[in-house]
């Protein structure tokens, strides 16, 4: 049995930014937003990140499907992104000749992974028709994201959309909204999925940005995934992700055909992708 008892999260946040254009910049700048963020690349790694749109080189890495180091970020509540240059050439993908040296080979171009259409849609007609006239007086800037306020904690995924730009998905990850020992399952995938947890009789189904939180039981998350394909569903794994007591997870779907997924030979484990994203307690983080 699948059932479509979900609450959607707001992915962009259009109509925040929307109430945010409309404030006066003196009074925008006058209550500023404090929020501790974690920046995570929905693609390939994104360095020299800065909200200072005067530093040259930026300190920030958004790496590819995790999280890296957080920061505390205190400004407007439309954040700007800025990347600066970058001097480190990429690694080219290289296999090993008869005599044991690393063989350059070309890269095969892949479409960049994306964030569900919905949000492509909501973000055109507003952030990022922005974030293209903001860039004609600053070239560098690379991203636009509203933050809602009241928050302590964000989850900031990066999706490029092309010309240094990228797309921005706020996940608030306030204690409050996701305790600790809890996992919030979201679908970024293009496809309606259904996730069974544990025991329950039946799947929940989400739509493209849905969302749910989920318990772990005796700490683990024990799940079953199916898509909808066709017209018709189709059953693709189950699983167990482990949660301690002090984690925060987001466990998320999505579809892609990025590195991070293949496996040596080039192949995929399943038609969807599954990313979890794990905040330990700060004493105990390694990430």
């Amino acid at each position: 049995m699948i059932s479509n008892s979900v609450f959607r999260l707001p992915g962009l946040l259009v109509a925040a930014f929307l109430a945010a254009a409309s404030v006066p910049r003196a009074r925008a700048q006058a209550e500023p937003v404090k929020v501790e963020i974690d920046l995570v690349a929905w693609g390939d790694e994104i360095r020299s990140l800065s909200f200072d749109k005067n530093v040259a080189t930026g300190k920030l890495t958004a790496r590819s499907f995790a999280y890296s180091e957080p920061v505390t970020y205190t400004g407007p509540p439309l954040m700007e992104i800025y990347q600066g240059a970058d001097h480190r050439p990429p690694e080219a993908p290289a296999v090993l000749g008869p005599d044991g040296r690393r063989i350059a080979v070309p890269d095969t171009p892949k479409e960049p992974t994306k964030l569900p259409a919905e949000d492509a849609a909501q973000a055109k007609a507003g952030l990022l028709a922005e974030l293209e006239k903001r860039r004609l007086k600053a070239p560098k800037l690379a991203a636009l994201v509203p933050l809602p306020r009241g928050c302590a904690r964000l989850t900031v995924l990066l999706a490029p959309v092309g010309k240094g730009m990228f797309q921005a998905h706020v996940i608030d990850d306030d204690p409050a909204k996701l305790p600790p020992g809890k996992v919030r399952v979201h679908n970024l995938s293009p496809h309606q999925v259904s996730v069974r947890c544990g025991g329950a009789k039946e799947g929940r189904i989400l739509s493209p940005r849905d969302a749910f939180i989920a318990d772990a039981p005796d700490g683990y998350f024990v799940y079953e995934l199916a898509y909808q394909k066709d017209g018709a569903w189709e059953y693709q794994e189950n699983n167990v992700v482990p949660v301690r007591p002090g984690d925060q997870i987001q466990f998320v779907v999505l579809q892609s055909d990025h590195g991070h997924f293949l496996s040596l030979d080039g192949s995929k484990s399943g038609f969807l992708q599954l990313v979890v994203l794990r905040r330990v307690p700060r004493k105990e983080s390694s990430r």
